[in-house]
């Protein structure tokens, strides 16, 4: 056992795992090796002897006066030795709280040391790695990761490869249409990281998150990857329709234009990876109703009322537009006005311009009160 230290730091350089933590993985399994072979009950406690590589295990006991209550408790007296027979057996100069180490020597305890001390090394290395790795991946919630499919089972959740751990895709995180072969390489976002006694850690995947959206357009765009343009908010309707809203931090830089891309193509790189997705892009703004105003696009509309309860909260944005907008704002099976809503995360109700004092009946006439609009809140 003296050149332990050597294996098992080879072993944590090639895991790539702490030292340190490596070194408290080692002296945690002597010291349960110990308590397994001698006593369950004995306080050991394990120290590294760096010179010589080796590792000491001792039972440490507490010097407590002759008639304390722990020397007759069946447990606790094996923490604690008499105050007379501490100095009868150790050395008379000892005193009440001195703590006494008895050192053991599990090479003395042959074959069943050995066996033992190899099951616990191999299980709390094992707990390391996993905690590393839970940690790495932890940190890593909402980013994209890659990787290759392995197996789909019954239940048509896709297994896959990433580095050095297995996740899983959920059939319900898939987009509607795609299907997977083993072998093939896929991305997803990390959405969530568990750790199971049982099986070790569990990485669930996404690809219907808005996560996984705004993931691959900063891959795909290089002014969200450098911080001039930023992601404000983003909603998506998986492999039908999406929103993000951009604001740009650069004044000569246009947020949209920057990720559309020249004839779209960064758009479209991106659309096509989320099976054929539609990707609305619009410039956000912190006054809502320029915000929600924006968010109905393609449709034009005239004006926006927030309403707000008594204590000031928004409740709801009113969406006046034109009889022949009330379509494209709706959009096919309701969503476009949906996706409004889950980006300005406002309920949106819309009113038709037939029933409302000044309204104007041509889209050519509520694109000027948009216009009017922009103009008023720039």
């Amino acid at each position: 056992m003296e050149k332990i230290l050597d294996i098992v730091e080879a072993i944590a350089n090639e895991k790539g795992l702490s030292p340190d933590a490596v070194k408290e993985a080692i002296k945690t399994a002597f010291v349960q090796t110990a308590k397994r072979l001698i006593d369950p009950d004995f306080a050991f406690e394990a120290t590294i002897d760096e010179e010589n590589k080796k590792i000491v295990v001792a039972r440490t006991i507490t010097v407590v006066e002759d008639d304390d209550e722990r020397l007759q408790d069946e447990h606790l007296s094996k923490e604690v030795i008499a105050l007379s027979e501490a100095r009868r057996e150790y050395d008379d100069q000892i005193e009440v709280g001195d703590q006494l180490q008895q050192e053991y020597n599990l090479e003395d305890y042959g074959r069943t040391a050995a066996a033992n001390l190899n099951r616990e090394l191999e299980y709390h290395i094992q707990r390391l790695i996993e905690d590393e790795l839970f940690s790495k991946y932890k940190a890593k919630i909402g980013q994209l990761v890659s990787g290759r499919v392995t197996r789909v089972d019954g239940n048509n959740a896709t297994y896959i490869e990433v580095d050095e751990v297995k996740a899983v895709l959920p059939f319900k995180s898939r987009i509607k249409g795609e299907r997977f072969n083993v072998g093939d390489v896929l991305r997803a976002v990390v959405r969530r990281v568990h750790m199971d006694k049982e099986h070790g850690i569990y990485i669930e995947l996404s690809r219907t998150s808005p996560k996984f959206l705004e993931a691959l357009l900063t891959l795909e765009v290089p002014e969200i990857q450098e911080g001039s343009v930023v992601i404000e908010r983003s909603a998506r309707i998986p492999g039908q329709r999406a929103k993000v809203a951009l604001t740009s931090l650069h004044p000569q830089v246009d947020p949209v234009g920057a990720t559309v891309g020249v004839k779209g193509v960064r758009i479209n790189a991106v659309s096509e990876e989320l099976n054929g997705e539609n990707i609305d892009c619009i410039e956000y703004s912190d006054i809502l109703e320029l915000f929600v105003a924006r968010a109905m696009s393609p449709a034009i509309i005239t004006s926006v009322e927030i309403v707000k309860n008594e204590e000031g909260e928004v409740e709801k944005a009113i969406v006046r537009l034109p009889s022949d907008q009330k379509s494209k704002a709706i959009g096919k099976s309701g969503i476009n006005v949906r996706l409004a809503s889950m980006l300005c995360q406002v309920e949106i109700e819309l009113e038709e311009g037939d029933g409302f004092e000044g309204a104007s009946e041509s889209s050519e006439e509520a694109k000027e009160g948009v216009d009017a609009l922009e103009a008023l809140f720039n």
